[in-house]
């Protein structure tokens, strides 16, 4: 039985990602913060949860002995919440990052799997925003994901793949689930206000669902390694206006969802291509953004995120100024 170490794999995308891993008879281990929630994943006999900081390498050395695989999550997630705190953004987003390739190349992990972020291209006004391009990140949370990048390609070899994955917005239902992604902002308040208000509405926004997202990082596990060896690949469903994304939640909510578009001084557009990763991987996502709204109608309906407007376990930024961590 293969082992993976995910880290921040009671996150966001952890939370899902972690079953789905055990689901396919992998043994996994999560080290995660846990300031989301202790109880987002379900006991299995196959997983190992650690309530740890990826910045503490004794922990670290003794998490991934015995490791195969190691897919790289944690870190302080979004501009706003890396602003509060730009020092602890930096400790966990960059510094604690090299001391963690290093110790998973001794400890003989075979394959590193890394999250970075479309954001490192900063604006751009190009059609297809495409890997080969120069990076222009224009925040030190996307600067730092970059630099992630330039240090993990010099640690690759034939007997320690390294990927990189440069994925959009995610969004969907999740057990840790995230209500300040913008597909999952407009859901929300359509569904507990009645309503929509877009800012501007003609800026395009990449997004990924959720499910697509973590189906992804678990074919980079049995993905032939000179597919993948020292890649780096954007990964997105599609560049959507967020007006269209909007009438989106509009359409699956009820037409008497109204959407009220107020002008903004900021009309930047992210975008990127995820032709490469077609090309090259045969990687298409299966699911829609318009799946995405449905299936949070459904977690709202059930009752499985409660007080969705005001718990600040759903907003990253909350949860940041409540805790102060160092």
């Amino acid at each position: 039985m293969e082992t993976i170490l995910i880290t921040g794999g009671a996150g966001y995308v952890g939370a899902v990602l972690t079953p789905k891993l055990l689901d396919l008879g992998y043994r996994v281990k999560v080290i995660d913060l846990m300031i989301y929630g202790e109880n987002v994943i379900a006991e299995h006999v196959n997983l190992e949860m650690t309530k740890g900081d990826i910045r503490d390498q004794s922990l670290l050395s003794k998490l991934l002995v015995g490791v195969d695989y190691v897919i790289h999550l944690a870190c302080i997630s979004n501009d706003p919440s890396f602003d509060l705190n730009p020092e602890l953004g930096r400790s966990i987003n960059l510094d604690a990052f090299e001391p963690l390739v290093k110790l998973s190349q001794k400890e003989g992990v075979k394959r590193f799997v890394y999250a970075s972020s479309s954001s490192v291209y900063g604006v751009k006004d190009v059609e297809n925003v495409s890997e080969d391009m120069v990076l222009e990140p224009l925040t030190d949370y996307s600067v730092f994901k970059a630099d992630c990048e330039k240090i993990l390609a010099n640690y690759t070899s034939d007997d320690f793949v390294t990927v990189t994955i440069r994925p959009a917005t995610v969004c969907g239902y999740s057990p840790r689930q995230r209500l300040d992604v913008v597909v999952n902002i407009l859901t929300n308040f359509a569904y507990h206000k009645g309503s929509i208000k877009v800012f501007g509405g003609e800026q395009l926004r990449p997004n990924i669902h959720i499910q697509d997202m973590t189906n992804l990082y678990a074919e980079l596990l049995t993905m032939p390694a000179d597919k993948i060896n020292g890649e780096i690949f954007n990964a997105g469903y599609e560049n959507q206006k967020v007006i269209t994304l909007a009438h989106t939640v509009q359409e699956v909510l009820g037409d008497d969802i109204t959407i009220e578009v107020e002008p903004t001084d900021d009309n930047r557009s992210y975008h990127i291509s995820s032709q490469k990763i077609k090309d090259c991987l045969g990687f298409t996502p299966q699911f829609t953004i318009k799946d995405a709204v449905i299936e949070l109608k459904d977690a709202f309906d059930q009752g499985l995120l409660p007080n969705a407007l005001d718990d600040k376990r759903y907003f990253n930024i909350k949860t940041m100024l409540d805790l102060h961590l160092e």
